[in-house]
């Protein structure tokens, strides 16, 4: 990291708090942005960690990027996790642990997307106005549920985003989302999933790699051997996807 200690604040931006990391040089300004959303049931600052993982592997990050956690908006006090935030609530069956039907959750709109993905875009306006940072420079990605959200939100902002990462995330809203698509040919995503993934299965991350695909957006998937979490060779490739995302397209 240069020799550089990565800072942190924590700060509101838009309708969120969030935790906010960088090592950029005293008074110099972010030349990207990158915005991850925890996944469902962790606790705000679960993907703090990842900032100086990321500018350890890529010392270019560490002198240019600046990193925002934002913390979900609901939380799950009520299912016995006093810390554990959610973009949107699940069915009472889910969180009992009953399968979910798959076909069903990627053809439809969760309820509480749209008022996750207001929170997640006010953000984005925020940490635009603030860094001076036009959309094309904020690159947008998450874990799991805050996958999804980020996955929504970088379709449907006015300008695509400088690019997103999907960390074990999974296909929903799939009419919205093919037809927001359309708009974004040529964006770089990032996916990754582990073919052990007993919560978001892998069949269904392919899914959304393909309709991604077909929409023209420029994937690079990484299946890898594991469960539901975030695999030491995806934080190599995310961090050189980052890298590369300052370089431009």
């Amino acid at each position: 990291m240069g020799g550089r200690t990565a800072r942190r604040i924590t700060t509101r931006l838009g309708e969120l708090d969030c935790n906010v990391v960088d090592a950029l040089p005293e008074g110099a300004a972010p030349e990207l942005a990158v915005v991850l959303c925890h996944g469902f049931g962790a606790p705000a600052t679960d993907l703090v960690p990842l900032a100086p993982e990321l500018m350890s592997l890529e010392s270019s990050l560490a002198e240019r990027v600046r990193f925002v956690f934002p913390g979900a908006p609901l939380t799950l006090a009520e299912w016995g996790m006093p810390s554990g935030r959610a973009w949107f609530h699940l069915p009472e069956a889910v969180m009992r642990g009953q399968m979910r039907d798959w076909d069903v959750f990627a053809r439809e709109v969760p309820p509480g997307l749209p008022a996750a993905r207001r929170a997640v875009m006010s953000v984005v306006d925020a940490l635009s106005a603030s860094t001076k940072l036009p959309y094309g420079r904020i690159v947008l990605g998450g874990f799991s549920q805050g996958g999804m959200v980020t996955t929504d939100v970088a379709l449907r902002l006015e300008e695509a985003p400088a690019g997103l990462c999907i960390m074990s995330g999974t296909l929903t809203s799939e009419a919205e989302w093919r037809q927001k698509a359309s708009a974004r040919k040529g964006l770089p995503v990032f996916q990754a999933h582990g073919r052990e993934d007993t919560v978001l299965p892998f069949f269904a991350a392919e899914r959304l790699r393909d309709v991604l695909t077909e929409s023209g957006l420029s994937v690079d998937f990484l299946p890898f051997d594991g469960p539901h979490t975030i695999a030491p060779e995806e934080m190599e490739r995310m961090a050189a996807f980052l890298a590369a995302r300052l370089g431009g397209r």
